[in-house]
């Protein structure tokens, strides 16, 4: 059993006025696999080095099973860490590589060839063990990184951006690997990625950061169906959810270029409480929920807006249809069968049932 407490973290760096980390709460509970999503630059990967020990905690304290580490050489936390470059010795075999840190702690001979053959079966490694760094694929040495983790044995397996160096396809497999691993090891796993499908196909619970602070917790269909924010609602998903400035009057929410829809009954009835009648706000909908077909037509009459095609984007089972109303774009995913030419006009259907508002000054989601 291994449980992570992480209160008020701070992290700031020398000669630098801002916080790269701020107020950083979470209790990660044993065997749950988190993934820090967020752009380039929002602190993910810091949080990462600082529960690992590599970078110090400026204010707050990190906790393992209520015993609090900021003071711990990261030798001492038993945490197994995978780099974004693999980190693999050139020189030395596969075995050699994944051996390499139980040799440091002075572990016996039959005990460290155990851990690394039980690891490389796990992996998919045994044929590879007497190869060098040089002669394997990108996938192949990733899979050496995460085995070097694995034979530590260690409460807690830290990934910082594995799989940004490999290509799409690769991607997808890993993914599905490392997946299977986590739940034979049974481990805590702390994941950090850019990538919102990689968060969304791995995670137990997503942390979203953005400029150092968390904007939401919780599991990939909470964040993707009620996100807290416009922030949350527009970085998960692809494409992204649309968004149209609109002011909401008689229950309906209107804007000047061409947009007039009639919401929903409960959906009024909460903006009209919550005060933002006449006021402006920000409707999201999501790209699948803006639809061409006959029966969404039918079905949602009252909601069908007329737009100008940009562009349709083929993608084998769907096509992403770019459209128009007045100078405002959005995208929608239409049935690939259903193509569509530039500057070509037509209707399409929003399932308002699945809008989402927003408030136009704080962002936050009006629920």
């Amino acid at each position: 059993m291994v449980e992570l407490n992480l209160k008020h973290i701070n992290k700031k760096y020398p000669n630098n006025n801002t916080y790269s980390v701020k107020d950083f709460n979470l209790k990660i509970e044993n065997r749950e696999f988190i993934v820090f999503v967020g752009p380039s630059g929002c602190g993910k990967s810091t949080t990462l080095r600082m529960i690992a020990g590599l970078e110090d905690i400026t204010e707050g304290d990190f906790e393992i099973d209520g015993i609090r580490m900021n003071d711990t050489p990261p030798k001492d936390r038993d945490i197994a860490m995978v780099f974004q470059n693999y980190a693999l010795y050139p020189h030395m075999t596969v075995f050699e590589n994944m051996a390499f840190g139980l040799k440091l702690r002075k572990y016996p001979k039959e005990e460290i060839k155990k851990r690394v053959e039980d690891a490389a079966k796990i992996l998919g490694l045994t044929e590879l063990l007497d190869r060098k760094p040089a002669d394997m694929s990108g996938g192949q040495r990733q899979r050496v990184a995460m085995g070097r983790a694995i034979v530590r044995d260690a409460k807690v397996f830290l990934m910082d951006e594995p799989l940004s160096n490999l290509d799409a396809k690769l991607r997808v497999q890993m993914r599905a690997e490392i997946a299977k691993i986590h739940q034979n090891l049974g481990s805590t796993t702390i994941y950090v990625t850019h990538d919102q499908t990689e968060a969304m196909t791995l995670a137990d619970r997503i942390v979203i950061m953005n400029q150092g602070v968390i904007q939401q917790v919780g599991s990939p269909q909470e964040l993707y169906n009620r996100p807290a924010n416009k922030f949350v609602a527009g970085f998960m998903g692809s494409p992204a959810m649309n968004f149209f400035e609109v002011i909401f009057k008689n229950g309906r929410i209107a804007n000047q270029k061409g947009l007039d829809l009639p919401l929903p009954e409960g959906q009024a009835k909460v903006l009209s409480a919550q005060g933002y009648e006449g006021k402006p706000l920000t409707f999201g909908i999501r790209p699948e929920d803006i639809t061409a077909e006959e029966v969404a037509l039918e079905a949602y009459k009252d909601s069908v807006v007329s737009a100008t095609v940009i562009v349709s984007e083929l993608l084998g089972y769907e096509s992403m249809l770019y459209s128009t109303i007045g100078d405002t774009e959005f995208v929608s995913k239409v049935d690939a069968r259903d193509f569509h030419d530039p500057g070509e006009q037509i209707d399409l259907a929003f399932n308002l049932s699945k809008a989402r508002f927003f408030d136009s000054d704080t962002e936050k989601a009006i629920d």
